[in-house]
């Protein structure tokens, strides 16, 4: 299956909505916000807020991520930003690497009833080409170094670090952060 990865702009925010939004308007959820804000204000943020704050996310000249789409119905969402931008600049968990201006990809999700088809893989490589077209000079992730067991689907959005390999990128450090049980790893891929 070939599918294809756009930037999560304003004209795409239904579909963000579709990847990220509750069922329910009113609830409190994530939003892919809780590694984008710093705790306070993910905390103030409740209900229709959160999804107001990524619809003004999408309207910024960087999109906050990137969409996959099987033909025209979105499957997949990731994450990416400059880390310089997001707690995990402050992060007393994940460590920098060195002063490289990186870009963060801390969020992979891939829709229920699209899930085992091969989407993870392109859309993580779909982030990648859009932190490169952004001019981010290399990449990170921080998944979780399960090696081979089985990962809570709840905390798989960090992604794994076979996933990351296989697109290309090497450990870079390790961390003191864990996810699901697993300890997570830094995993970085040089752009230029």
């Amino acid at each position: 299956m070939t599918f294809e990865v756009r930037p999560a702009t304003l004209a795409r925010f239904d579909d963000v909505a579709t990847m990220l939004g509750p069922r329910s308007p009113a609830s409190t959820v994530c939003w892919c916000l809780s590694h984008r804000l710093d705790s306070r204000t993910n905390r103030a943020l409740v209900g229709p807020e959160r999804g107001e704050f990524v619809r003004d996310l999408t309207r910024r000249a960087v999109a906050p991520g990137v969409l996959a789409y099987d033909g025209a119905e979105v499957v997949g969402w990731a994450a990416v930003a400059p880390r310089s931008e997001l707690p995990f600049a402050r992060s007393a968990k994940i460590p920098h690497v060195d002063d490289v201006a990186v870009w963060s990809i801390w969020c992979i999700r891939v829709r229920p009833g699209h899930r085992g088809q091969g989407i993870a893989r392109p859309l993580l490589e779909g982030a990648v080409g859009y932190a490169r077209d952004q001019g981010a000079p290399a990449v990170e992730g921080y998944p979780v170094d399960n090696r081979g067991q089985k990962v809570d689907l709840t905390m798989a959005y960090v992604g794994t670090r076979v996933l990351f390999e296989r697109a290309g990128f090497a450990k870079a450090a390790d961390t003191d952060s864990v996810s699901g049980g697993f300890p997570r790893v830094v995993m970085r891929r040089a752009l230029s």
